[in-house]
C-alpha cells in the first residue's frame, strides 16, 4: 500500500485488486450455499451477497482511481436503470465512492507540483492549502490562490497516473471479448480503440485547457452558463478560475422541485449549444462537473473529455435518422441505419423490431413540456439491454466515430433523470437545431424560442428558489 494516500499504481497490484472481484463473489456465492441448507432465505442470502459484492466493487475502483472510477461514475448513473429491488445495495456502495481514494499526503502534493512546476512552484501562489478539495478521475484538485490574487482549482495528476491508466486499459481489452456474448454484431474492438483515445486524452492536460479556453470564450457573458478561465498550465497541473457554487449532486439529494427542473434544463441549454458555439463536444456530464453559482448561472467544469464535433457525416445521419424515425416508418429507418454503418453488410434483422425499440425513446420530444424520470429510464434502458437473442439491439453496432457522442448523451440523459427534470426539451433542441425540428415536427409556428425558457424559469422562481 501506498504511505502517501496516493493511490496504487504499479500494474501487478490494480490487476491483482481488479482480478480479487470476481473471486470474492464466487466465495460469497459458495458460503451463500451453505447458509441457505441452514435454514436461511434465499431472498436474504442472495441480498447479502449483492451488498457486499457491490461494497468490494466500489472500494476497489474508489481505492483505484483512473479508469477504474471513471467506470464508478458511470455507474452511479445507470444503477438507475437498475429494477429498485437490485439497485439499494449499489447505491448504497455508489454513494461513498466518489471521495472514496486517500488523498495525497502534503509530501506527494510538493513531489507532483514540483515535477510539473518546479522546485519554487509555490512562488505562483499567494496561498495554497494542501488538502485536497476534490477528488479528480487520476489526480485531485487544490483551492489556492495565485499570485495575482485570482482565487483558483489546482487540478494536480496523482503520480505514476498515466501507468496506472494504460494498466486499466490493457485490463479493459482482456474482457472485451465478453461484449460480444451481448453484442454479437458490433465493433467490439473498434470501440474499444476509441474509448482508449478518449480516456488517454483525459490525461493530457494540455489538450484540457485548450478545450476550456475554446469554451470560456464561447460562453464569455451569457447570462445562463458560467465556463471557468484557464490561468496557467505546467506539464501535470492545470489551474483555472476556482468557482463557488453549489454542486448539482446536492440538488439531486436536496433541491426543490423547481430547483431540479431549472437546472436540468440548464444543462440541457449547454449541451445543446455546445456543438454550434464551440465546435466541441462535451464528454463528462456527470451531476459532479456541474455547480450552481450564486448568481442562478450554470456553471461547467472538467473539460478533459472533450471531442471536436461533430465529424464528416453526422449531419447527414442525424437528418436520415429524426426523418425516419417522426416522419418515416421502419423501412426508412432499417435504411438509415444500414447508410450509416449500425448493421453490419448484408446482415439480416427484423425493422418493425427496431422501430418499435427505438420510437418510444423520444418521447420527451414529441411534447411542449415531458418529466425525465428513473422508471423512464429503467423502462427504456431494460428494452435495449435485455439479453434475449431476439432483442433488436443485439444485431447491431454502433460507428466508432458516434462513441464519444454516446457516451456523453447518455450520461446526461441519466443526470436528468436523477433530477427528474420536466421542461420543454423540444423548445430547447430547436432553438440550437431548428433544422431538425423542421424535419421532425414541420414548420415551426411564430414564436421565436430565443427568449429561452430558462429565463422565464429564473424570473418566475427566483423568490422561492435558493440555491445558497
Amino acid at each position: 500500500m501506498p504511505t502517501d494516500g496516493a493511490p496504487p499504481v504499479r500494474r501487478s497490484v490494480r490487476n491483482a485488486r481488479l482480478a480479487g472481484v470476481p473471486v470474492a463473489f464466487a466465495g460469497r456465492r459458495a458460503v451463500g450455499v451453505g447458509k441457505r441448507a441452514l435454514g436461511r432465505s434465499a431472498a436474504e442470502v442472495d441480498r447479502e451477497i449483492q451488498l457486499r459484492t457491490a461494497q468490494h466493487i466500489f472500494e476497489v475502483l474508489g481505492e483505484l482511481k483512473g479508469c477504474a472510477a471513471k467506470l464508478g461514475q458511470l455507474l452511479a448513473i445507470y444503477e438507475l436503470a437498475l429494477p429498485p429491488e437490485l439497485a439499494e445495495p449499489y447505491r448504497i456502495a455508489l454513494s461513498r465512492l466518489q471521495d472514496a481514494a486517500p488523498a495525497m499526503l502534503p509530501a506527494a502534493v510538493d513531489a507532483a507540483m514540483t515535477a510539473s512546476m518546479g522546485p519554487d512552484w509555490r512562488w505562483h501562489f499567494r496561498e495554497f492549502d494542501e488538502r485536497r478539495a476534490a477528488a479528480a478521475s487520476i489526480g485531485q484538485v487544490h483551492r489556492a490562490v495565485w499570485r495575482d490574487g485570482t482565487p483558483v482549482a489546482v487540478k494536480v495528476m496523482y503520480p505514476g497516473g498515466r501507468a496506472a491508466v494504460a494498466g486499466d486499459l490493457e485490463q479493459l481489452r482482456r474482457f472485451s471479448a465478453l461484449a460480444n456474448v451481448f453484442l454479437p454484431g458490433a465493433d467490439v474492438e473498434g470501440v474499444l480503440a476509441a474509448i482508449t483515445e478518449c480516456v488517454l486524452e483525459e490525461l493530457d492536460y494540455a489538450a484540457e485547457a485548450r478545450y476550456q479556453e475554446a469554451f470560456a470564450t464561447a460562453y464569455a457573458d451569457d447570462p445562463d452558463i458560467h465556463v471557468p478561465r484557464v490561468i496557467a498550465r505546467h506539464g501535470d497541473v492545470l489551474v483555472t478560475e476556482w468557482l463557488d457554487g453549489t454542486p448539482v449532486t446536492r440538488v439531486i439529494e436536496s433541491g426543490s422541485r423547481a430547483e431540479r427542473d431549472r437546472v436540468g434544463m440548464l444543462m440541457v441549454r449547454f449541451m445543446a449549444s455546445a456543438w454550434p458555439r464551440s465546435g466541441l463536444l462535451y464528454g463528462d456530464p456527470h451531476p459532479g462537473n456541474f455547480r450552481v453559482l450564486p448568481d442562478g448561472r450554470l456553471g461547467v467544469v472538467d473539460f478533459g473529455a472533450c471531442a471536436v464535433w461533430p465529424p464528416d457525416g453526422f449531419d447527414e445521419l442525424a437528418q436520415d435518422c429524426v426523418r425516419a424515425v417522426f416522419r418515416g416508418g421502419p423501412r426508412e429507418l432499417e435504411a438509415a441505419a444500414r447508410r450509416h454503418g449500425f448493421v453490419q453488410s448484408g446482415r439480416a434483422f427484423d425493422a418493425e423490431a427496431l422501430f418499435s425499440t427505438i420510437a418510444p425513446c423520444t418521447e420527451p420530444l414529441n411534447h411542449d413540456t415531458y418529466r425525465l424520470s428513473t422508471p423512464w429510464l429503467r423502462k427504456h434502458v431494460l428494452r435495449l439491454t435485455n439479453p434475449r437473442l431476439s432483442n433488436i439491439i443485439r444485431q447491431m453496432t454502433i460507428p466508432v466515430y458516434m462513441t464519444p457522442f454516446a457516451r456523453s448523451m447518455l450520461t446526461l440523459i441519466g443526470a436528468l433523470c436523477q433530477l427528474g427534470t420536466e421542461g420543454p426539451y423540444r423548445a430547447e433542441i430547436a432553438r440550437w437545431y431548428p433544422e431538425l425540428d423542421e424535419i421532425a415536427h414541420g414548420p415551426a409556428p411564430a414564436p421565436p424560442v430565443a427568449t429561452a425558457p430558462i429565463s422565464l424559469l429564473r424570473a418566475a422562481d427566483s423568490a422561492q428558489v435558493s440555491l445558497g
